[in-house]
């Protein structure tokens, strides 16, 4: 049997092909997220009991759940914060186990989040926010400005932002929507190959939750292999962005995975058909 690497894959990794009396085989990639049986603790309290999902390269996956399901701890829990124990289970990235690492390790990994509500930081500009981060993801120390300011006018332009605006202090003084529009923006230029949104729909109105839409499908036009996690309660923000994939998280626990049919049941139905469900 004989190896042959013809391509590179969305991950960045070789792909190859086995081929051996006229039959080609070919390698399967590792998931760009996987989540193993993983069960969470806050303070004691376990809050998820045993989450399992793999979201490929370039998909979109959308995680819905009524307020309290545990939707907010997973976001938290992939990117590292130190408050959400860990008690089982485990996290990849491209096949890497990342269980154990910081959040500066798993962001320099290629994995960013998009808070549901970003944090003000008065006295740092965006433009130099983002220079710094930038800089940590690209592993350059002395990234230049000018650098920043090219890819922040062709973002900005592509977003449809005024330019001034990475002037301003981060999130300080910005309306629901520009806050989101900001971590769309960031999501653009750090590059990731994961980005986790947490209820990014949150606190927008329905012009702002278009514009946000067309943003992310922005970026996924210009990163092809960008896997994107979108947590959510609402079914609006999936007119503007399309799932390949739908998981319906409830005490903890996804308890059923499909395609869009899950978003027309929860209108239909909400979440107690989903209940009801697991309890029988």
């Amino acid at each position: 049997m004989r190896r042959k690497a013809t391509s590179a894959n969305c991950a960045g990794f070789p792909s190859f092909h086995y081929r051996d009396s006229g039959i080609t085989l070919d390698l399967v990639t590792a998931p760009a997220l996987e989540i193993r049986d993983l069960h969470v603790a806050v303070e004691g309290a376990e809050i998820l009991r045993g989450v399992s999902l793999a979201l490929g390269a370039g998909e979109v996956h959308a995680l819905m759940g009524p307020n309290g399901s545990g939707k907010s701890t997973l976001a938290k829990t992939l990117l590292g914060d130190p408050a959400y124990v860990v008690t089982s289970g485990s996290i990849l990235l491209a096949g890497e186990d990342v269980t154990a690492c910081s959040t500066d390790e798993r962001a320099a990994r290629g994995m960013f989040l998009g808070f549901q509500h970003p944090a003000e930081i008065p006295g740092v500009s965006v433009l130099n926010f983002l220079r710094q981060a930038m800089a940590a993801r690209k592993g350059i120390s002395d990234l230049s400005v000018l650098e920043v300011r090219m890819a922040l006018i062709e973002w900005t332009e592509k977003l449809g932002m005024d330019e001034r605006f990475t002037q301003r202090y981060l999130n300080e003084g910005f309306s629901g929507g520009e806050k989101k529009r900001n971590e769309i923006l960031q999501m653009a230029l750090l590059e990731p190959d994961v980005a986790i949104l947490d209820e990014t729909d949150s606190g927008l109105d329905i012009d702002a939750l278009r514009v946000v839409g067309e943003g992310i499908e922005r970026v996924r036009a210009a990163r092809s292999c960008l896997g994107i996690l979108l947590i959510t309660h609402y079914r609006k923000i999936l007119d503007y962005l399309t799932p390949d994939r739908v998981h319906i998280l409830l005490d903890g626990r996804v308890v059923a995975s499909g395609g869009t049919e899950l978003v027309d049941a929860l209108e239909t139905s909400g979440f107690d058909a989903f209940r009801e469900t697991q309890a029988a």
